[in-house]
C-alpha cells in the first residue's frame, strides 16, 4: 500500500508524482507542475519508496475544493491549472467527447457494478452536466455536474443494476472554453440519447475502445466538433406528436378480443401476429409498444379482481418482451405475485401474474 512520500504513477491514466497526504483512501499526488491531484489510493502504483526518493523542489500549491469525487484524475477549477503550460495538439482543436460505462467484473454482468466516465479528447475545458431519466418520468435527474480538463477522462459515478430502470435516457449538456489564451468559440451543446439498459447484461454489447483498457459501452457525445444527438427542446410535446403520427401510420390492430379463460386463469397471447393483421411498416420498437399496450390493457381491466390469475404468453426469443413486462410489474404494477407459468402447459415462454 502506498504511503506519504512514495513516488507513484496512476494505474488507469497518464501522470504521477509524490504522495503528499492521504485522507479517506484518497492520495493527494504532487505532480511536476507543483499542483496536487486527488487519486484513489488503490489507483496508485509505487515507482519508488518514500525512503529512497529524493525530495522535490516544487512547493505544493493549494487545491481548489472539488465538489465531486474523482476516481482516476482530479477535476480542478480552471484557476488551479496554468493553461499556458498545457501542450496542445492540432487534433485537439476539435471536440471529441465520449460517455462510457465500464463493468467492474465483465464475467459477472448480472451482478457487477459499472463505472461511468466522461472522456474529453480536446484542448478545451468542459463545464458539463450529466443527467438521466426513466421513460415514464417527466423530468431529468442530475447525476454529475462539474468540469473536466483537456485531454482527460473524469469518473462520474458507480452504478448498480438497481440504477438501470431510471436510466432509459441519458443527456449531457456542455460548454467548452480555454483559460489564459485565445481560442475559437464552440457552440454550447445539449445531447440526449436512448440508453438500451438491456445491453448491460449482454457480453457482446461491450466493445474495445481506444480510451479504455477494458471493453465498455461507449456513447459518442461529440465527434469532431459535431454533436451526435442534439437534444430536442420541448421534447414531451414532440414525442407525443411522433407517437400520434406512428399510430396513424401503423397497420390496423385486430379487434380487442376477450381472452381465453381456462380453470379461471386468463390466457393472453402477446405474440404480435395475435395483435395486428400485418407487421408491415412496423419497427421492433413499434411491435414492442403494441405488445406492452395490450399487457397494460389486460392488467388495468383486472386490477380490482383480487386472486385473479393471468398468464401472459410472450415466447422465449431474446427475452426483450419478458424484460419489458417485468419492468412494468416492478414499477407500474407493484405488489402482484409474479412467477413463471407452468412449463408443461406453456413451455419457457410465459409469465403468470396473480392480482
Amino acid at each position: 500500500m502506498a504511503k506519504i512520500g512514495d513516488i507513484v504513477r496512476y494505474l488507469n491514466s497518464i501522470g504521477g508524482g509524490r504522495i503528499t497526504r492521504i485522507e479517506n483512501n484518497i492520495a493527494y499526488v504532487e505532480e511536476e507542475d507543483g499542483f496536487e491531484t486527488p487519486v484513489l489510493l488503490r489507483e496508485c502504483v509505487i515507482v519508488a519508496s518514500g525512503d529512497m526518493a529524493e525530495p522535490r523542489k516544487a512547493t505544493p500549491a493549494p487545491m481548489a475544493a472539488v465538489s465531486q469525487p474523482a476516481k482516476n484524475a482530479a477535476t480542478p477549477t480552471p484557476a488551479a491549472v496554468s493553461e499556458t503550460d498545457m501542450e496542445e495538439t492540432p487534433e485537439g482543436e476539435k471536440l471529441n467527447v465520449v460517455l462510457a460505462y465500464e463493468p467492474a467484473e465483465i464475467k459477472h454482468l448480472n451482478t457487477t457494478t459499472h463505472d461511468v466516465y466522461l472522456v474529453n479528447d480536446s484542448n478545451y475545458y468542459l463545464y458539463f452536466t450529466y443527467m438521466t431519466r426513466a421513460d415514464e418520468a417527466t423530468g431529468w435527474t442530475t447525476r454529475y455536474a462539474g468540469i473536466v480538463e483537456p485531454n482527460i477522462q473524469v469518473w462520474l459515478e458507480e452504478i448498480t443494476t438497481a440504477d438501470l430502470p431510471s436510466m432509459d435516457r441519458v443527456a449531457v449538456q456542455y460548454i467548452a472554453f480555454k483559460q489564459g489564451r485565445e481560442f475559437k468559440l464552440k457552440s454550447p451543446g445539449a445531447i440526449e440519447t436512448k440508453l438500451d439498459t438491456s445491453k448491460f447484461f449482454k457480453l457482446h454489447c461491450f466493445h474495445d475502445n481506444p480510451y479504455f483498457e477494458k471493453p465498455v459501452i461507449a456513447i459518442d457525445i461529440v465527434k469532431n466538433d459535431i454533436p451526435q444527438r442534439a437534444m430536442i427542446l420541448d421534447s414531451g410535446r414532440l414525442e407525443e406528436g411522433i407517437r400520434a403520427k406512428k399510430a396513424a401510420d401503423r397497420p390496423a390492430r385486430k379487434p380487442v378480443k376477450k381472452h381465453k379463460s381456462v380453470n379461471n386463469i386468463i390466457e393472453v397471447d402477446l405474440h404480435i401476429a395475435e395483435l395486428v393483421d400485418s407487421t408491415r411498416g412496423l419497427s421492433n420498437a413499434d411491435m414492442l409498444n403494441i405488445q406492452i399496450d395490450e399487457f397494460r390493457r389486460v392488467m388495468d381491466a383486472n386490477l380490482n379482481k383480487k386472486g385473479q390469475k393471468i398468464v401472459f404468453i410472450h415466447g422465449k426469443g431474446e427475452g426483450i418482451l419478458r424484460q419489458a413486462i417485468m419492468k412494468e410489474l416492478n414499477h407500474r404494477y407493484k405488489g402482484h405475485a409474479v412467477q413463471d407459468a407452468s412449463f408443461r402447459e406453456y413451455g419457457f415462454g410465459a409469465t403468470q401474474v396473480t392480482i
